[in-house]
Parts: C-alpha cells; sequence; structure tokens
C-alpha cells in the first residue's frame, strides 16, 4: 500500500473506464423499472376481462383472485430474468477485466 504524506491528498479514483458498464446497468434498470410496472398491471387486467372473465365464465369476485395470481406470478418471473441479466452482465464484465 502506497503512503502519501500528509500534506498531499490521496488521488482520486477513476471512474471514466466504467461509464459504458454503467449507462449499460442504467439502461438495464430501466428496462426492467418498466416492466415491472407495466407487465404485472398489463396481465392482471386483460387476464381478469378477457381470460378468466370472457373465455371461462368466471364471476367478478373469481377473476379478482385469479388475475392477481397472474399478476403475482408476472412479478416474480420479471424478477428472476433482472436477477439472470444482471449475473450476466457482471460475470461477462469480470470475464473482460480479468483478460487483461
Amino acid at each position: 500500500m502506497e503512503r502519501y504524506p500528509k500534506d498531499i491528498p490521496a488521488p482520486a479514483p477513476d471512474f471514466r473506464g466504467n461509464e459504458g458498464s454503467l449507462v449499460s446497468a442504467l439502461k438495464t434498470l430501466l428496462f426492467f423499472t418498466v416492466l415491472m410496472v407495466t407487465l404485472p398491471i398489463g396481465l392482471y387486467f386483460a387476464s381478469k376481462a378477457y381470460v378468466f372473465e370472457a373465455s371461462m365464465g368466471m364471476s367478478n369476485k373469481d377473476s379478482y383472485f385469479y388475475a392477481a395470481i397472474v399478476a403475482v406470478v408476472a412479478v416474480h418471473v420479471v424478477l428472476a430474468l433482472f436477477v439472470y441479466v444482471a449475473w450476466n452482465e457482471g460475470s461477462r464484465q469480470y470475464r473482460e477485466g480479468k483478460q487483461d
């Protein structure tokens, strides 16, 4: 570890090399945030109206219950996809960094 004299401040870390990875991570996060908000809500109303009430002829109360299950499953699928993409993106950056 390098020691610096007390009157000279230590150099600031250089993050310029990570700008591409930071932008990529933010794009991924933004994409999955939008997906997390829109997909479960859209699937809830679509499955309630078109699948459970129109196609299967369920009552209004039953269709609420099953549409909520569809929305919860959609949330879990989006979360699993986000973890998968983030894990692969991190391991790819690690491999690229190791091939100096």
